[in-house]
């Protein structure tokens, strides 16, 4: 009874109400306090005694309310039922203990699947990326909206929308690759995936990092980005400007780095003028983790925690995460002594109140915890992860038709520091990893400024998952003899190992060598945020280890599972098979089981350029004419200046033939469309998938346009003999760039278009020309092309 009179002498509980006037009458009944309680969040261990919720805790960390639970899932040992259990009992003590009863936004990681324990553990985007299925990535974004909610949560960190060409930093994993449109593409699905029709049904996502986050200095983590303007505009900020207007981003997360001496965090010309202002964003931006404090003690930009908190705030940060400092007590005297306004946190909480309602927490901030555990890696969700282990797999080499191998092979040498291991098939964003994170951060604690937890026992089995040896012997008869040598560590020069590894491979017909890296962000990773290299090789003395069993003169397929391209020249000119798995998670061992051995014809494609030597970096396809080679010369002294392997490439065990190449019209105007045809045969003996792409190249204009660009793709399946005529529906408003006026145009002119396998395998070429004016179309931009398939 209480509660219903509550109910009708507030305006703002009755669910009958505009938003817009519920906002407004939460609003006007708070205090600063109250206010400024919104404005971050806690780490749930924060509030928990033994793993348990902890009222004590709780009135001291949370008496004016709060704004954001941090990890719920993924910073906790709880299985999804006791997370949930966990959601509600923090919700009902904001909704039952404190005066205004405004429950909490809980956010978690989900960069290959909510990373929570129990689970479904997607590949590592950048082999997300190499699928080349945007649809895949949709459902994908949608296992993990369902498997979230029915925890608790609603706002997602992801995902990245960083357009990376340097291999040397350590969150290349994380991402869709070197192309703004294939990541524009993805990370549009992804985002349509996961909130689905409406924030009541779906779940918040994050697109981050805002902006040039992976074009830091050196590949180094938080290092300064040199983006030209233009530049930044077509290729950096063109993924997220796509999430803003096609899938109504609702949230975006700045950048740690600086650019042109501004950090991100402090950018008003990013996060207001482009975009709130130009893009039209109504989201929340949320810090990153210890951003707001970074302004003050990293980027040194200012003297106190105080003029920090204005500054982001200034700026357009909604939120500080992961935890209460900058927007905390220094927020509350900076509003008192008259330095903040108390108008601009207003503003600020207003925006945080209305994705609370629209997210329908004050009607239903409880989950049903009964339903929970029937949602969490269920048979149909592993097939999905299964799947897309699958489509992600890329096959580099295939000298001889080595692969696919017999299932009754007599014996199999199965070798190398990854071939045994679960742990190392995940990528650095899943649960193990980031307890490990947990356990480093609570052994470091003077790194960062945040509460750090009590100890969490980290278990390997957070989810079903076998090794890549194990899905080899699941795979093979039960007569083929599998020896199985681990030979070296990812990292260290131990070479005790060789000998065993040695004996295996020449008592056996065939050696599978299975080596890479370790993914995550502590000390022992070598791929993983924070975890940057200055040399591509082979970690370790793993080469070495592949050079000894090629030495035998026993057959060698290397594996490699990996986050990030390698520079692997050796085992490219050497090695008769190489097939890339990347970080395939938790049905990675069964997908590259399939491939080995013929249940599954590889049709993945690189999402990166791989480089032939560190010194080659940046390598990438889309450069200007003037790039890509050293002038007169072409190559390096020692090197050539093409990449080890180009962008969009992968072999498949059949072939296809393309032909009949169609461009209609040959002329179009600039508001037209050019449809571009081509027919696709496979012309081998086993089904299999082909990626068909569309590059073109605009031939004279005002500014230098690169030698060719990505505007479609399409992957397709066919039988042996089949074909498919895949159609490219090219809006010509796709064609737009920035000109030296900095105007957003399209010229009229000859367009070259190219059609191929890859960004160097181009199969087709025609043209069209653009007639008409040079006309500004920035009101009217198209960022995706439509494909049909007959």
């Amino acid at each position: 009874m209480e509660n219903q009179n509550r109910k009708k002498e507030m305006l703002y509980l009755d669910a009958t109400q505009p938003v817009d006037k519920r906002v407004e009458d939460l609003l006007s009944r708070m205090n600063l306090d109250e206010k400024i309680a919104q404005l971050s969040g806690i780490w749930v261990y924060e509030v928990l005694q033994d793993m348990k919720f902890c009222d004590e805790k709780a009135k001291e960390r949370m008496e004016s309310g709060i704004g954001q639970i941090t990890r719920i899932g993924g910073a906790s040992n709880l299985e999804p039922q006791d997370s949930a259990r966990l959601a509600n009992e923090i919700q009902k003590y904001l909704v039952e203990n404190t005066r205004l009863g405004i429950p909490a936004i809980v956010h978690e990681e989900s960069c290959s699947g909510y990373m929570a324990k129990g689970a479904t553990c997607f590949p590592q985007t950048i082999g997300v990326a190499s699928t080349w299925e945007p649809e895949l990535v949709k459902e994908m974004g949608s296992v993990i909206k369902t498997q979230m909610k029915a925890a608790g949560a609603h706002q997602a960190l992801a995902p990245l929308m960083d357009v990376t060409r340097d291999a040397r930093w350590g969150r290349v994993e994380e991402t869709f690759g070197e192309d703004p449109y294939l990541v524009s593409q993805m990370g549009v699905s992804y985002i349509k995936g996961i909130q689905g029709e409406s924030l009541k049904e779906g779940i918040m996502a994050t697109g981050k990092h805002f902006v040039g986050y992976g074009n830091s200095e050196g590949g180094m983590n938080w290092a300064p980005a040199h983006i030209p303007k233009r530049e930044l505009h077509e290729v950096f900020l063109l993924p997220f400007e796509a999430a803003v207007k096609e899938a109504k981003l609702a949230s975006i997360m700045p950048a740690y780095h600086e650019m042109d001496g501004v950090p991100c965090h402090s950018s008003k010309e990013l996060l207001t003028e482009i975009l709130k202002n130009h893009w039209g964003f109504d989201g929340l931006v949320v810090s990153d983790y210890f951003a707001i404090n970074m302004l003050y003690d990293y980027h040194r930009l200012k003297k106190d925690k105080a003029l920090a908190a204005k500054t982001a705030l200034e700026a357009g940060v909604d939120i500080e995460l992961p935890s209460t400092d900058c927007y905390g007590q220094p927020l509350k005297e900076a509003v008192q002594s008259g330095l903040v306004e108390e108008s601009l946190i207003d503003a600020v909480v207003r925006r945080i109140l209305k994705k609370k309602f629209l997210l329908g927490l004050f009607e239903n901030p409880y989950v049903d915890v009964q339903k929970v555990s029937g949602v969490f890696d269920t048979p149909a969700q592993r097939e999905l992860a299964h799947k897309i282990a699958q489509q992600s797999m890329v096959l580099l080499k295939n000298e001889n038709n080595l692969l696919p191998l017999k299932k009754d092979i007599k014996s199999i040498a199965v070798i190398g520091p990854n071939a045994d291991s679960v742990r190392n098939i995940i990528g650095d964003y899943a649960y193990p990893c980031h307890i490990e994170a947990l356990e480093e951060m609570r052994a470091n604690s003077s790194i960062f400024n945040t509460p750090v937890p009590d100890k969490v026992e980290l278990t390997d089995n957070f989810v079903p998952i076998i090794s890549i040896l194990q899905g080899i012997k699941d795979k093979v008869s039960p007569e083929t003899q599998v020896r199985y040598a681990k030979g070296c560590d990812i990292t260290g020069d131990n070479k005790d190992g060789f000998g065993e590894a040695v004996k295996a491979a020449k008592d056996s017909e065939i050696a599978i060598v299975v080596v890479g890296d370790k993914a995550g962000l502590t000390d022992g990773c070598t791929t993983g945020e924070s975890r940057d290299r200055a040399d591509l090789n082979l970690p370790g003395v793993q080469e070495e280890l592949v050079k000894a069993i090629y030495e035998t003169g026993t057959p060698v397929v290397v594996v490699l599972v990996n986050g990030r391209p390698l520079s692997i020249n050796w085992i490219d000119q050497h090695v008769p098979a190489v097939l890339e798995a990347w970080l395939p998670g938790e049905e990675g061992a069964r997908a590259v089981a399939d491939v080995l051995f013929g249940d599954y014809n590889p049709g993945g494609k690189l999402p990166i350029s791989f480089p032939r030597s560190v010194g080659q970096i940046p390598v990438y396809y889309y450069h200007k004419p003037s790039g890509g080679r050293s002038h007169w010369k072409g190559d390096y002294v020692e090197v050539s200046t093409k990449p080890l392997y180009p962008f969009g490439y992968g072999l498949s065990y059949t072939t296809f033939e393309y032909g009949n190449l169609e461009i209609a019209p040959r002329q179009v105007n600039i508001d037209g469309k050019v449809e571009i045809s081509v027919d696709i045969r496979n012309a081998g003996q086993y089904k299999g998938d082909e990626v068909v792409q569309l590059y073109v190249h605009d031939v004279l204009a005002n500014v230098t346009r690169p030698v060719k660009e990505l505007k479609g793709f399409k992957r397709i399946t066919l039988e042996p003999g089949e074909s498919k005529r895949v159609s490219f529906n090219l809006s010509i408003t796709q064609l737009g760039f920035y000109n030296e006026d900095m105007k957003f145009v399209v010229e009229p002119g000859i367009i070259e278009v190219m059609v191929g396998s890859s960004s160097e395998d181009i199969k087709l070429t025609g043209d069209f020309e653009i007639i008409g004016e040079v006309t500004d179309i920035s009101k009217c931009k198209t960022f995706s092309t439509q494909v049909e398939v007959r």
